[in-house]
């Protein structure tokens, strides 16, 4: 024991790296354990301190068993693999470990300092470990990893390399590796998709029927035409930036991006039609449960967007999309905004005429998520009576039309509208307000109740989605539906399904929905 003291001492006082002189005690030592004990047993070093008195076999334990015997593992050539790290002494005379060439992630942390952006798991002082997987990786530990589709399939020999290159599923991928590995499996890329039929054409974009080749699925392909000197417009990179965070099942889904010089396509989830097309199918005669079927999802996706202080800003029939089990989904988020906290900077000129509410048509720049519910009182009148509720032409025309069925609007229905100018220079006749039950005959009390807090004058009067959901007018649902998780689909609750809509055409339903709705922004 003295003479290990000793010799330590001596290497404290002289250049030789202290490391040098623990690896030759350790290899003395090691060479009379088993080999067993020697294997992969990774271990943190934050400080030790020199015992006062010990044995020479627990002594070493502190200076060097505690760096991980992988350190000090003999290679077939002979020698000693010694870790690159150094120790030095602090002024407490406590051993620590100096980390030399520290590898900063992407977003400008240490990948060794943060599991969240490290490529491969390393120990402090960069121990060379073996790779022990114990148990085979399948596609779905790796779907699992990657967040992929249940039915992709991966390429040839993937789930070998995968297996090479990933760190432990109990740790977490950096963004650039699981960027890689993305890649390598065939998203981004062009050639991972088919196109078929052209669905339509938009200002900036041009919408194509696909298949993907991973899943063997349809999709939309949307491409944006990028001009060369002013980039992407701000419509497409609001709709990725929004759709990327938003996992939602009436939420439609962005499957993958790609970027090109000449255009930047993003791939959606392929729904068949939209509620517009739907309710054309109908011949503007759709099912009162259906309606409120269709309703309470459009309520779902909205609150969900809400609680994340997304605003969609563009809600009409056409942005809302059906598949063939009748699963409504929000899509077309370019006029979409994200609003963490009021703002008096947003345009006027957002949501289609008929479905933007007074305010907004009188000028106001000050809005948040009641916008939103304007358009939606104008959705479910529609699909109860089959035709749009204020279809005007123009700005004046829409809130003639406005004012003409819920009365020309006073201090009492709307404190502060006296005083608007842009109001006063309209110079409104002076109309009753209507019941909205006059017009649609087809809704119930429960109904009536809530189109009417929908279509409230005042924003902050509008009810909010969230509580819009819990009104009595859904109450048939039962209380499953309102503790739902997010993905899942309000038909997983049993006893909730579509009925055939009394003007549908087809004598089926559901059937194979071939019309395709407008995707382009």
């Amino acid at each position: 024991m003295k003479i290990i003291k000793r010799r330590l001492s001596m290497s404290l006082r002289s250049a030789r790296p202290v490391d040098d002189s623990l690896s030759e005690l350790a290899e003395q030592m090691a060479l009379d354990e088993p080999s067993a004990a020697r294997d992969n047993e990774p271990m943190v070093v934050c400080a030790v301190h020199p015992p006062a008195s010990h044995s020479a076999p627990s002594f070493l334990r502190q200076y060097a068993g505690h760096l991980g015997r992988t350190a000090l593992r003999r290679e077939l050539g002979g020698g000693l693999e010694r870790d690159r790290a150094f120790l030095s002494l602090h002024r407490t005379g406590s051993l620590g470990i100096v980390h030399e060439n520290v590898k900063m992630g992407s977003d400008g942390e240490s990948d060794q300092a943060s599991g969240t952006s490290s490529d491969e798991v390393q120990s402090p002082v960069r121990v060379r470990m073996r790779n022990n997987h114990h148990r085979r990786i399948s596609n779905e530990d790796i779907n699992k990893r990657l967040s992929l589709p249940a039915d992709i399939r991966l390429p040839e020999g993937y789930l070998e390399k995968f297996a090479m290159n990933s760190p432990p599923f109990d740790k977490p991928m950096s963004r650039r590796l699981r960027r890689a590995s993305l890649s390598e499996i065939g998203f981004g890329k062009l050639e991972t998709y088919i196109k078929l039929d052209k669905l339509g054409e938009g200002t900036y974009a041009t919408v194509f029927k696909g298949r993907s080749k991973l899943t063997d699925n349809l999709v939309a392909l949307k491409e944006i035409r990028l001009e060369h000197e002013e980039g992407a417009p701000c419509t497409a990179i609001r709709e990725v930036s929004l759709l990327k965070d938003l996992k939602h099942a009436n939420i439609v889904t962005l499957h993958d991006i790609i970027h090109t010089d000449k255009c930047l396509t993003l791939v959606f989830e392929y729904l068949e039609k939209d509620l517009k097309q739907y309710m054309d199918d109908c011949g503007s005669i759709m099912s009162v449960h259906n309606v409120k079927i269709f309703l309470f999802q459009l309520l779902r996706g909205l609150a969900y967007c809400h609680r994340r202080k997304v605003l969609h800003r563009d809600l009409k029939p056409q942005n809302l999309l059906i598949n063939e089990k009748g699963e409504l989904k929000l899509a077309d988020f370019g006029l979409a905004r994200a609003k963490s906290v009021p703002t008096k900077t947003y345009s006027n000129e957002v949501v289609t005429l008929w479905y933007r509410p007074p305010d907004v048509l009188l000028g106001s720049t000050e809005y948040s998520t009641p916008i939103d519910m304007w358009g939606v009182g104008c959705i479910f009148y529609e699909m109860i009576t089959g035709r749009p509720l204020f279809p005007g032409s123009t700005v004046e025309d829409e809130l003639h039309l406005i004012f003409r069925i819920l009365g020309t609007p006073t201090e009492e229905t709307w404190p502060g509208i006296t005083t608007s100018e842009e109001f006063k220079t309209y110079n409104f006749p002076r109309y009753q307000a209507e019941p909205l039950v006059n017009h649609a005959p087809r809704i119930d009390n429960d109904g009536h109740e809530l189109l009417s807090m929908l279509l409230q004058f005042e924003a902050k009067k509008r009810v909010s989605a969230e509580d819009a959901l819990r009104q009595s007018y859904f109450r048939t649902f039962g209380e499953q539906v309102q503790t739902l998780a997010d993905t899942a689909s309000i038909f997983s609750v049993k006893g909730i399904q579509l009925q055939k809509d009394p003007g549908k055409r087809s004598s089926v339903y559901p059937e194979s929905m071939s019309r395709t709705f407008n995707y382009t922004t």
